[in-house]
This record gives C-alpha cells, sequence and structure tokens, in this order.
C-alpha cells in the first residue's frame, strides 16, 4: 500500500526541480535581452519608446533624463496613485523635451538623411505620451494648460488620431464650468470645430464605401458631437449627427450599445423640439 504513495511524491519532486530552474533562469533576466539576441526583431531607432515599462524591471535610482521621468510618472500614476507626484514627474520631463525651450524637436522628411532617420538625433524628438498624459491629468484644473498639450501632440504629428477628440474634450469640460455665456458659447464653437478636425483625419470615400458599406465613420466623435449640438441648441445639426452615429454604428456597433437605442430617441425627441 505504501508503493502507491510515492509516485505523487516524485511527481512534486519533479515539479519542483523544473519550477526551480525556470525560476533560476528568471531572477538572471536582464530586460532587453531577448530584443538584442532575436534577429527578427527591429533595430531600435533613435525615437524614445512611448510605452510604459514596469518600473521594477528599469532598476532606475534616480530619473536622469526626459524618458525616466515619464517611465516614473506612469508607475506613480498608474501602480501607486500619487497623482499629484506624477504630475510632477510629468512636469520634469516635458521640461527636458520641450519645444519652447529646444530640447526636443519635431522629425520632418527634412530630418532624413538619404530618405532615412539618423542613428541618433541631437536634440531629441519630441514625445506623445507625456503630452498626452498630462493633458489628460490637468484637463479639469486647467484646460488651457490641457489643450494646449494636445496641440503640440498635433504639431509633432499632424495626422495624430484622437488628439483632435481630446481638444474637443477639453474644451466641453471649459464650456461646462463656465458661468459665461459668451465663454460658453466659444468653447462648444471650438469643441466642435475639433471634432470636424477628428473626422476629417477619417473620411469616408466611395472607394472605401464600396468596401465595407460604410456610410459614416468615428461614432465616438458623431455621439459627441451630437451631444455639443444640443448643448448650443442646434437641434437640426444635431440630429444629423445622431443620423451619422447611426450609419458609422450599423456595422460596428458601438462599445456602449445602449446608446444607439438612446440616439434614435433623442432622434425623435429633437424632430419634435423643431
Amino acid at each position: 500500500m505504501k508503493i502507491r504513495y510515492r509516485y505523487p511524491i516524485l511527481i512534486v519532486v519533479a515539479l519542483a526541480a523544473v519550477l526551480g530552474a525556470t525560476f533560476a533562469q528568471i531572477g538572471s533576466y536582464t530586460p532587453g535581452t531577448f530584443q538584442s539576441t532575436n534577429p527578427n526583431y527591429p533595430i531600435p531607432n533613435p525615437f524614445y519608446f512611448e510605452g510604459k515599462i514596469d518600473w521594477n524591471l528599469l532598476a532606475i535610482t534616480q530619473p536622469q533624463n526626459a524618458w525616466d521621468f515619464l517611465q516614473r510618472g506612469m508607475h506613480l500614476q498608474d501602480d501607486m496613485g500619487d497623482i499629484p507626484s506624477a504630475i510632477n514627474d510629468y512636469q520634469t520631463s516635458l521640461s527636458m523635451n520641450s519645444l519652447q525651450n529646444g530640447t526636443c524637436q519635431i522629425v520632418t522628411a527634412a530630418t532624413l538623411v538619404n530618405g532615412t532617420v539618423p542613428t541618433k538625433l541631437t536634440p531629441a524628438p519630441c514625445m506623445f505620451t507625456v503630452r498626452l498624459r498630462l493633458g489628460f491629468l490637468m484637463r479639469e484644473t486647467n484646460p488651457t494648460m490641457a489643450i494646449g498639450l494636445y496641440q503640440e501632440v498635433l504639431q509633432i504629428d499632424p495626422q495624430r488620431l484622437g488628439a483632435n477628440t481630446l481638444i474637443a474634450e477639453t474644451y466641453v469640460i471649459e464650456a461646462q464650468q463656465t458661468t459665461d455665456p459668451l465663454t460658453k458659447q466659444q468653447a462648444y464653437a471650438n469643441a466642435v470645430a475639433a471634432y470636424q478636425a477628428e473626422l476629417a483625419l477619417s473620411p469616408v470615400t466611395a472607394q472605401s464605401t464600396a468596401l465595407t458599406g460604410d456610410l459614416a465613420n468615428n461614432s465616438k466623435v458623431h455621439w459627441e458631437l451630437a451631444q455639443v449640438y444640443v448643448a448650443m441648441g442646434q437641434n437640426t445639426l444635431a440630429k444629423a449627427e445622431l443620423q451619422s452615429y447611426l450609419q458609422a454604428t450599423q456595422w460596428h456597433s458601438d462599445v456602449y450599445p445602449w446608446r444607439i437605442a438612446l440616439a434614435k430617441s433623442q432622434i425623435q425627441t429633437l424632430v419634435v423640439a423643431k
């Protein structure tokens, strides 16, 4: 009877040995090793890596440059929930990657050498992430600053999707915060212009309609733009945007599908109001 219990014990011992060897390998892992030894991994370009890396893996004792401060800021914001400290790090990063003081540059076709990006750029290219992150955190307390940061993103890349939407959303916040009617109307008008600029980056063409059947794009923007028109009292324009929203969701639905039924209800309400 005792022999039967030897097999589970042997299995556990073998499994422990395998796990021990695995964790020993993990413990000796150095970030970047896989990339440097993988022949299929692209050679790093001179642009900053805009994504987030686990702060503990970076093993940075004290941030030294714009990228270091950005990474610690993301760690403080996402992992520690320390927003004030994250803002401080983002601001420090931005001071080292600034269009105003010349510590970063916008890369254009003129930057290329023989049709390619140089292996080293001085000053370094301007980063998106620090501007997008800081802008999002500041849009409630300082919408003007947030909009300026988003506009810098568009300076870096005029075709950057989503930046105009962030600008529009911040103008809506500004409109909702003010009690001055003229300021409110101007902020809403600015939001309309920004939303329309976002739509212009992804136009619906005859070719795309023939391929996909789509009659409108970017349901989120059409929905938000309709709500702005409602706030401005422009019911006809709001109705048109809601109809475009329904066209945009015909084949792609919506992240919030309940808005489809609400849009139909709103259209009926706007028709009666008219």
